[in-house]
């Protein structure tokens, strides 16, 4: 039985600890999706791993993506069989085995123009998709595709337009909570072994001659360095790969850019639909993505060559997706209607086109130098294939026999027993005393691991209350993220842990307060520490806020920069 996967302060003090003692095989620096899933392969083929990230488990790209995990149906257009279908395959396996509880599937409506022709061609495009998903053996669980007259469209979507189209067809794909599925992969390497501590930032790289040993970082939360040797270092921090590289003089066979990527969070009663939408735009595809009691409507593709820790959203940005999204819907959505807005970085491997749409979502590995292997590129969805790719070029590395990938059979933390204890939720809710529908929304944010949360409320029944201004969740998932999963601040939870920062019009100030009390005696924190944390959080909104009047990217981001970073412990 695999050890439990606990977060809390002592356990990150203790894996730093131990990744300063001994040599490991490998040491992933980036806890993104790539990174973690990469220190989930690399321990469960038996190597002593560990995994360093500079700010919070997917801070950067891998918590503010369309939350989708799909076959990426125009890379069909552009002829990408192989990247549909091995995305395909990732989809079923994450469906149906991985991640139960995380992965759901969501459908899709995509409104046809035109007569004839357009039927013809998006209705074989859609059902090659679903012939390339059956076949990849992990197709089974999500509905085939379906063509709808108008009339029938309407019924689904009454939100569209009658002028908007002539008829339509429906799929399916899948979606998760992005951030929330990278701290639950964090947690399933840790229960196979591996060491992680995240606020911990590689500062510079071992050497010895040309060969990379190891690399200084320095935990930001103590202000102290500290030297961890690794036979193999894998550098998997997406936008900030060439970054990393400088810190060796070397930049590598290849360059990755950031392409900018912005979503808007409505509330769900502004958009009358019972299923997703996918629309067209002149660059790009427009989806409108079922979220609880939300929708999410992106997404923007754009060069950005700004501060990449926080990029932002401008007026402009807003106003394109608004445009576009109101160009089909009856009753069109205005900036009061949007409750959230959130920016992230696509990294894309350069290539000679200058258009970012154009650049490549294929991911690359290489071995610049010996001991330190780079992977780049990529897309959510496929994380675990390039997780295996980086393993096994720094395996290359290792003069030894190291066993295959095994991930495709290893469950995440929560999934074992899932699916039993869904079926058993409305005894769950008795049992507990909760609404049914919170055990329901509880479960798929854990899982099995459910029990882990219900316990603290077992031992303080004012945790089974609902946070104040943030009524989906309770106030004992605030403890939870600082005690288990590794929250440290309170951006980690309102942003990440919790999605409260975009799914209230508040954006999290009002729950601000409350939350950092309920984190200062899991992390030791004063009264000075509480108030310095509510401080950072309301000026990150603030400036957030300020940045989305602004007309450009250059002025969004010059606003979005009047916050200070998060402060850590005086």
């Amino acid at each position: 039985m695999v050890r439990t996967a606990t977060l809390g302060p002592a356990e990150r003090t203790a894996a730093l600890a131990r990744m300063a003692e001994r040599e490991l095989d490998v040491l992933v620096v980036g806890a993104g999706v790539v990174g973690a899933g990469t220190a989930l392969d690399a321990a469960t083929r038996g190597l002593v791993t560990g995994l360093v990230e500079a700010r919070d488990w997917a801070a950067g790209t891998s918590s503010r993506s369309s939350k989708l995990i799909h076959g990426g149906l125009r890379y069909l257009e552009m002829l990408d069989f192989a990247l549909v279908r091995e995305a395909l395959k990732e989809r079923g396996l994450l469906l149906q085995r991985l991640a139960p509880h995380l992965v759901k599937p969501v459908p899709f409506l995509y409104p046809l123009e035109h007569r004839g022709w357009e039927r013809l061609y998006a209705g074989s495009g859609v059902a090659l998709y679903d012939a390339m998903s059956v076949s990849s053996g992990h197709g089974r669980g999500l509905p085939l595709h379906r063509h709808l007259t108008r009339r029938h469209a309407l019924r689904v979507a009454p939100c569209l337009r009658k002028d908007a189209l002539v008829g339509a067809l429906q799929y399916y794909d899948a979606q998760m909570d992005d951030a929330r599925y990278v701290t639950t992969l964090v947690r399933t390497a840790v229960a196979y072994g591996a060491e992680a501590a995240n606020r911990t930032r590689v500062v510079g790289f071992l050497r010895e001659g040309e060969r990379v040993v190891g690399a200084r970082v320095r935990d930001l939360e103590q202000g102290r360095d500290i030297e961890i040797r690794a036979r193999q270092i894998v550098n998997a921090t997406g936008v900030w790969t060439d970054d990393t590289q400088q810190l060796i003089a070397e930049r590598g066979q290849f360059h990755v850019r950031a392409s900018k990527g912005i979503h808007l969070v409505v509330p769900k009663d502004r958009i009358h639909s019972t299923t997703g939408l996918i629309l067209r735009t002149e660059k790009s595809v427009l989806f409108v993505i079922p979220w609880g009691r939300h929708w999410i409507i992106g997404t923007t593709d754009t060069d950005w060559d700004l501060d990449k820790a926080h990029p932002a959203a401008s007026s402009a940005d807003i106003d394109y997706l608004l445009e576009h999204v109101n160009s089909v819907l009856a009753v069109p959505l205005t900036r009061d209607d949007v409750q959230g807005v959130y920016a992230g970085l696509r990294p894309l491997l350069a290539g000679e086109s200058d258009a970012t749409s154009k650049l490549s979502r294929e991911h690359t590995v290489a071995h610049p130098v010996p001991g330190l292997v780079v992977v780049a590129g990529g897309k959510y969805t496929t994380y675990r294939v390039m997780a295996k790719d980086a393993v096994d070029e720094a395996v290359h590395g290792l003069a030894q026999r190291v066993a295959d990938c095994v991930t495709e059979d290893v469950p995440l933390v929560g999934a074992e027993g899932y699916r039993a204890l869904w079926n058993a939720r409305a005894q769950l809710a008795q049992r507990t005393g909760l609404h049914v529908a919170r055990v329901e929304h509880l479960l798929n944010r854990y899982g099995s691991l459910v029990d882990e949360v219900l316990d603290l409320v077992t031992a303080d029944p004012s945790l089974g209350r609902p946070l104040g201004g943030a009524e989906d969740y309770l106030r004992a998932e605030v403890v939870y993220a600082a005690s288990h999963e590794g929250a440290r601040h309170l951006d980690d939870v309102l942003t990440r842990r919790t999605r409260i920062s975009i799914e209230t019009f508040d954006r999290g100030t009002r729950s601000a307060r409350e939350a950092a009390e309920l984190m200062a005696p899991v992390l030791g924190w004063d009264g000075a520490q509480v108030d310095k944390e509510v401080e950072h959080y309301e000026k990150r909104v603030e400036a957030e806020r300020e940045s989305q009047l602004q007309p450009d990217d250059r002025t969004a981001d010059a606003a979005r920069l009047g916050a200070p970073e998060v402060q850590p412990l005086g």
